[in-house]
């Protein structure tokens, strides 16, 4: 299979000292930036090029203030989160030029249990009903009301956690090792929505680049490796059922070994 590098050109993709300096532990080098180039559309093959940050959130904050727990049944447990949000507006609307899926409920938080597709939060709480005695990872992470991420420190949590036997919650040390958490795109696409679907992850405890990690992405069994952490925009997807997988690699191209880093979601796209 070919391997397609995306690097986005200094014409389509120049980021600011402070998008490539926002985030400490995940960003990318300015000349890593200024030495990409991109794939550009080919009609009738699948194209998933680079994008350049719409609005930033200077300040912008997301803060877990509690996990709680309550058994519901004989095996299972209600456990609820709450958020501390500040220097960011939940439910309003981001500008943008994007003509990607927008959610005219506004912005919101992406609340990722298990690397599962996200649920979105319009209010800063969220309860969810898990087994007793498991184990969770918990991604939450500040989003524009397009769905693009805000790929800062600041604006996302990482945590692990235990819901023991008799509903309590433990906090588990979280890996310092890399890894990947998917996003978008996400269920179903219909009419105008379906020409150009937005493709976002989130990546913590490492830095994409042409000499560290990538990420590969698999669409359709065709294959692309994207060495930047931007959101991309994917172009001439069939109708109906399309595959997406996307992986976590090293700079030798193989896959990293872990928790989180291989995540694989099938959408839907229609025209009416």
């Amino acid at each position: 299979m070919k391997m397609t590098t995306l690097r986005a050109s200094i014409a389509l993709l120049t980021l600011s000292a402070t998008i490539v300096s926002c985030n400490p532990t995940s960003n990318n080098s300015e000349a890593e930036t200024q030495d990409s180039t991109a794939q550009t559309e080919t009609t009738g093959a699948i194209a998933v090029n680079p994008l350049s940050h719409a609005k930033e959130f200077p300040g912008a904050t997301l803060k877990i203030s509690s996990i709680t727990a309550e058994k519901v049944g004989t095996d299972s447990a209600k456990v609820t989160v709450k958020y501390d949000v500040t220097n960011f507006e939940l439910t309003a609307q981001t500008e943008h030029e994007h003509t990607m899926a927008n959610s005219h409920d506004g912005q919101h938080i992406h609340f990722i249990l298990d690397n599962t597709p996200y649920a979105a939060l319009y209010k800063p709480e969220h309860s969810v009903t898990v087994p007793l005695n498991s184990e969770h990872y918990l991604m939450s992470f500040l989003s524009r009301s397009f769905h693009e991420s805000i790929k800062t420190t600041d604006a996302s949590k990482l945590v692990k956690f235990k819901v023991t036997a008799d509903a309590k919650i433990e906090d588990i040390p979280t890996p310092d090792q890399p890894a990947l958490f998917y996003s978008r795109p996400k269920g179903d696409y219909v009419g105008d929505d379906t020409k150009a679907l937005l493709l976002d992850f989130f990546v913590v405890n490492g830095s994409l680049g042409a000499d560290s990690y990538n990420v590969k992405a698999e669409i359709n069994g065709q294959e692309f490796t994207l060495d930047q952490w931007v959101p991309y925009e994917v172009l001439n997807l069939p109708m109906g059922e399309n595959n997406f997988k996307l992986t976590l690699v090293d700079a030798d191209g193989n896959a990293v070994t872990g928790d989180n880093v291989s995540i694989e979601r099938k959408i839907n796209l229609s025209a009416e």
